[in-house]
């Protein structure tokens, strides 16, 4: 591809470099991120078709899941045809506007995705602990107003983001040793004090997410407990198997952001690749896999589907 040379010469520009060492494979490493891609959306796409169509479906449980398909739509998206261009075209350039909107948006997006995964916890919770108080507890349109504050909170956290990288002036290097703004990676183009900005991305990091992932491990805590209470030990695995679902969307998602956020500041021994490799496989993985785990796991969502796609 060394004949599409289309690299943004303006030196106000950001360059991003794709994944330095690797320039040779891009063709093959972008066979899987655009299949991954491809099949996200897919999957995401008909959840939201599916759920939008079925009126049976208009409940709190599959709100939620239309939700987090709508953050998975947004984390890939963000990031995966941007990679594909510098991958295939050699566009590497990106303005400096650009790149701080990029940045913001992936914070926000990961943030709400973290805030709907808690949400979906305290759905299970709720849904086997207080099973006879469910339909009162969380209405559609509770779950309507939890969406709108997990909302305004990704924004009220990640705005600060690019507004502090606005304030100090960058550097004459501007090349990102990335294929997207990640945050930590612009704050090494800053020519100025850095301090506050490491460390508002770090407590960023672990205020919300590791609140969030605290908030899940209560609830399913509670969920535990309440499930070993129940005399009956045939009721045991029905119990367990509505929440082994949501158990497995939070996994992929959240040891794949914690080991991308953790290798990016302390991991000072790991290759770059191995940093920005394991980075993207959390905009992919997850976006791909949540909606077959929700179609394979999930009765009532996994037949509708099936209804549409014989019909097709």
């Amino acid at each position: 591809m060394a004949s599409f040379n289309f690299t943004h010469s303006d030196p106000s520009a950001f360059i991003l470099m794709g994944i330095p060492g690797l320039e040779d494979a891009y063709m093959w490493i972008s066979i899987p991120f655009s299949t991954l891609y491809i099949i996200g959306l897919l999957g995401n796409f008909m959840v939201l078709f599916v759920v939008g169509k079925e009126q049976t479906l208009h409940k709190p449980m599959y709100l939620l899941l239309c939700m987090l398909a709508l953050t998975d739509i947004g984390i890939s998206t963000s990031v995966v045809p941007k990679a594909l261009c510098i991958f295939w075209f050699n566009l590497k350039g990106i303005t400096v506007s650009g790149c701080l909107t990029q940045t913001f948006f992936l914070h926000a997006v990961s943030v709400m995705h973290s805030a709907v995964l808690v949400t979906m916890a305290f759905d299970r919770y709720v849904a086997i602990c207080s099973p006879l108080r469910y339909a009162t507890i969380l209405t559609n349109e509770r779950i309507a107003k939890l969406g709108l504050v997990a909302l305004v909170r990704a924004i009220l956290f990640a705005l600060p983001l690019p507004l502090l990288l606005s304030r100090q002036p960058f550097c004459a290097n501007r090349i990102i040793p990335h294929n997207y703004c990640e945050h930590m990676a612009v704050v090494k183009m800053l020519c100025g004090d850095i301090t506050v900005n490491r460390t508002y991305g770090l407590v960023m990091a672990f205020v919300v997410i590791g609140l969030d992932l605290m908030l899940v491990a209560l609830s399913y805590g509670l969920i535990i407990r309440a499930i070993l209470r129940i005399s009956s030990k045939k009721a045991h695995p029905k119990a367990l198997n509505t929440c082994t679902t949501h158990i497995c969307v939070m996994l992929t998602s959240c040891i794949l952001f914690l080991f991308s956020t953790l290798t990016q500041r302390f991991g000072q021994g790991i290759a770059p690749h191995i940093h920005i490799i394991f980075a993207d496989l959390f905009f992919l993985i997850p976006p791909m896999l949540n909606p077959i785990i929700y179609g394979v796991k999930t009765k009532e969502l996994r037949e509708k589907v099936g209804k549409y796609t014989c019909k097709r």
